[in-house]
This record gives structure tokens, C-alpha cells and sequence, in this order.
């Protein structure tokens, strides 16, 4: 794991990127690894946004994990900034040691870098698991979110 890096996700990464949303029973539903090409346009939109990062980790080249960072501007807070983490995913042969968790820190420092006062994230009421890793992490369970597909 000391050779494990994290960096911005380039266009070579998405096919790797893809198949890690795709490698879960929610992912699996929602994902099409066999057809990049919307990958490739919102991925763009991503590489345009300063506000935005996409983050992979490698090992040895290889994307093992990925996550979305988020910065949003705000009136609240006294007008700060906060941050928000979407679409955590590490390889099925990393997964319980330790990668998630480190990956999750690097994007709270990020947010602490960048100013930000607060760093949210949500997880589907279905991922028991995950939901226990972010309370590990330090994350409290303090809002109740609700979405709408359009």
C-alpha cells in the first residue's frame, strides 16, 4: 500500500473508473461499462470545472479506487464553502484494508485546503456497510436527504 498514489483521474483512467461504479448491486443496475461515451462527455464537463475533481487511486498504474470531490459556494455558514464526496469505489481485491478510509482523508484535508467549512457526503440507506464506514470515519448521520430522479 506505500506505493499507492492518488491523483486526478485522466481519460485513460474511465474505463477502470467505470467498472469500479459498476461493481456493486446498486452500480450494477445504473452503469453500462460497455458504452463510454457518456463517461467521456461528463467526464469533461468535470475536467472544465475547477470545482470539481475526480480522484483516482493507482497501484502499481492500476486505478484501485475513485472518488468525485465537489466544491460548492454558499450563503450559509457566514458564506463559506463546502465540499461534498460522491461515488466512492475501491476494487473488490482492496477492499478492507484501508484504501477507502485514506482516500476519504485525503479529499477532508483537500476540503480543509481549499477553505471549506464543512464536507458532506451521502450514502443509500442500503449500504449498511458504508453507512458504518463513514461513522468511522468521523462522519455523523445528522440530516435526512432526499432525492428525485428527473
Amino acid at each position: 500500500m506505500e506505493d499507492t498514489e492518488f491523483r486526478p483521474a485522466q481519460e485513460p483512467d474511465l474505463p477502470a473508473i467505470v467498472a469500479l461504479l459498476a461493481d456493486d448491486p446498486l452500480g450494477a443496475s445504473r452503469e453500462s461499462p460497455d458504452d463510454l461515451a457518456p463517461y467521456r462527455a461528463a467526464f469533461e464537463r468535470l475536467r472544465g470545472d475547477p470545482n470539481q475533481l475526480l480522484l483516482v487511486a493507482t497501484e502499481r498504474g492500476e486505478v484501485v479506487g475513485t472518488l468525485q470531490l465537489s466544491f460548492l459556494a454558499g450563503l450559509s455558514r457566514r458564506g463559506s464553502s463546502r465540499a461534498l464526496i460522491e461515488a466512492v469505489r475501491v476494487h473488490r481485491d482492496q477492499r478492507g484494508e484501508g484504501l477507502g478510509g485514506r482516500m476519504v482523508q485525503w479529499a477532508v484535508d483537500e476540503a480543509r485546503r481549499r477553505g471549506c467549512a464543512l464536507i458532506q457526503l451521502t450514502s443509500d440507506v442500503t449500504r449498511t456497510d458504508a453507512r458504518r464506514f463513514y461513522e468511522r470515519l468521523g462522519f455523523v448521520a445528522s440530516h435526512v436527504g432526499f432525492k428525485m430522479p428527473l
